[in-house]
């Protein structure tokens, strides 16, 4: 491990949510520029926000996992400031970037809640700070030099935190229901375009894998992996199987009891809440299934201790840590990698 390298700040990058009622189309129009959404669609999702309240729960849990990691920095001795900032909603990474470099900070290392590899889940960060670093200069401000850490899907921290959540899940499932338990891994849906310019799925598989493992269930080696919250027009193929279509396969086949793992997502968020525990266990009911749903890793102690060894990879040149085969992908990634997707052109 070398000495400091010369980092003086550390930025969390979100994707952002409303905090209100009044906020949620505004919001639902940012992410949906440029990509012709018809309005009605975006009233069917915002309608989704309002059953809570129109607050995404995002914000608050950026907020607990940002104060979580500052309190792990400041235990190493690696005292920095944190700022946070999201692609959506406020506060927005160009002004908090902005608000970075008029407190006199010139080296910055972002770090976000995904853990794997693909355009929306990587390289759009990077495009984001980008974004942010010209803004910074057009308003007459020389911007700080911005790093970003790596995906960190195979971080012993990550999975063996999620091994936790799987077993908190299983402890509320009489013994005989763990028997026959099925392990149901789930992650955020992406076009099939999008997934075949990076290792998003064969990241996914993998961290399942290194998870499977390690769970105690019998059927634990019978895991299967879905997908959820796709978008977009119906003639665009995204990666399947759904995850409301795949329990119905699994009830015809004779399972009644699922683990689902939210193993995409790291905190409870909207696509959580609603997509898998309000629309998803209204289908499990209806099919006669027994769901339990593990918790995101969320403030994991051994998740924040792991991200944190993400950071000190670059903060200080700590050895990087993974399980499984990939190894840690490098940083910065390289130029082609992850590309945006090529939307249709409009007719």
């Amino acid at each position: 491990m070398t000495d400091d390298l010369g980092y003086d700040a550390v930025l969390l990058l979100g994707f952002g949510g409303p905090e209100g009622p009044d906020d949620v189309l505004p919001f639902l129009e940012n992410v949906t520029r440029g990509r012709d959404v018809p309005r009605e669609r975006l009233g069917e999702v915002a309608e989704q926000y309002l059953l809570f309240g129109g607050r995404s729960p995002i914000n608050d849990q950026n907020r607990a996992l940002l104060a979580a990691v500052d309190a792990e920095l400041d235990r190493r001795g690696r005292r920095l400031p944190s700022y946070w900032g999201n692609r959506n909603w406020e506060p927005y990474v160009e002004d908090v970037l902005r608000e970075i470099t008029e407190d006199g900070h010139r080296r910055v290392l972002a770090f976000t809640g995904s853990a794997y590899s693909s355009y929306s889940a990587c390289r759009q960060y990077w495009e984001d700070l980008a974004r942010a670093v010209r803004a910074v200069g057009s308003a007459g401000l020389e911007p700080p030099q911005v790093g970003k850490v790596r995906p960190y899907w195979n971080h012993p921290g990550f999975v063996l935190a999620v091994v936790e959540r799987v077993h908190a899940a299983l402890e509320s499932l009489a013994p005989a229901g763990r028997n026959r338990a099925r392990l149901v891994f789930t992650a955020h849906s992406i076009p099939t375009s999008m997934a075949s310019t990076s290792d998003y799925e064969a990241q996914l598989r993998d961290a399942a894998s290194l998870v499977a493992e390690r769970v105690a269930m019998p059927r634990a080696g019978e895991w299967e992996l879905v997908f959820q919250s796709r978008s977009g027009p119906p003639q665009v193929p995204w990666l399947e199987p759904d995850v409301v279509d795949h329990l119905g396969t699994m009830r015809e086949r004779g399972d009644d009891v699922v683990v689902l793992v939210p193993i995409g997502f790291t905190s409870d968020h909207m696509e959580v809440v609603y997509d898998l525990d309000t629309q998803t266990a209204q289908a499990t009911s209806e099919l006669g299934l027994t769901m339990v749903r593990a918790g995101t890793v969320g403030t994991h102690p051994l998740f924040v201790r792991g991200l944190v060894d993400v950071l000190d990879e670059q903060l200080v040149g700590a050895p990087a840590a993974t399980l499984g085969a990939f190894g840690p992908r490098p940083t910065p990634c390289s130029a082609g990698c992850c590309p945006a997707p090529v939307r249709p052109a409009r007719r």
